[in-house]
């Protein structure tokens, strides 16, 4: 009698699909810098130097997971930095980031904020959109309690993968 192994839960399907390597080619994908959306200043304000290096921290982990996922691979976004430095902040141009990133041959654009709740309290948000249509194809927020490196650069692991890589991207088997 030969015996069959276990049918893994339907919940975990998506997960270890998601881990598989996809057979299609990574889609180029402009990852844009996370910037930075301090609601308590009216105006806005530029980010401290402290906060820069976060924000450049938090950029490079999200380039880092994706890249290591195989889902995308990302496009030098250098060549626009004046349009993005123009249009900037990036959360609130209303998709001219897709825009920047079909200019640079980009499928995607990747765009990401922090908001300051307060001295401890953060919200991390990443969005993936479709550079030809500017439709968001996938999106998370996370709540950062502590204002650390670690604690910055977990959060923006765990949206990659808990989010923005639960599920295979479109156009992705």
């Amino acid at each position: 009698m030969s015996r069959r192994a276990p049918a893994l839960p339907l919940l975990v399907l998506p997960l270890v699909l998601a881990a598989a390597p996809a057979s299609a080619a990574p889609e180029k994908a402009a990852i844009f810098p996370v910037e930075l959306l301090d609601p308590g200043v009216v105006g806005g304000r530029k980010p401290r130097p402290d906060e820069i290096r976060k924000l450049a921290l938090v950029t490079e982990e999200l380039r880092k997971a994706l890249q290591a996922n195989g889902a995308v691979e990302p496009v030098d976004v250098a060549p626009q930095s004046a349009e993005i430095a123009k249009q900037a902040p990036l959360y609130k141009c209303e998709g001219c980031a897709a825009g920047i990133a079909k200019t640079l041959g980009a499928d995607l654009a990747v765009t990401g904020y922090v908001e300051k709740g307060s001295n401890q309290i953060f919200n991390l948000n990443v969005v993936i959109s479709d550079a030809a249509t500017g439709k968001v194809v996938r999106g998370g927020q996370v709540v950062i309690r502590a204002d650390t490196d670690d604690t910055w650069a977990h959060a923006m692991r765990w949206v990659v993968k808990n989010r923005l890589l639960a599920e295979p991207l479109p156009n992705r088997s």
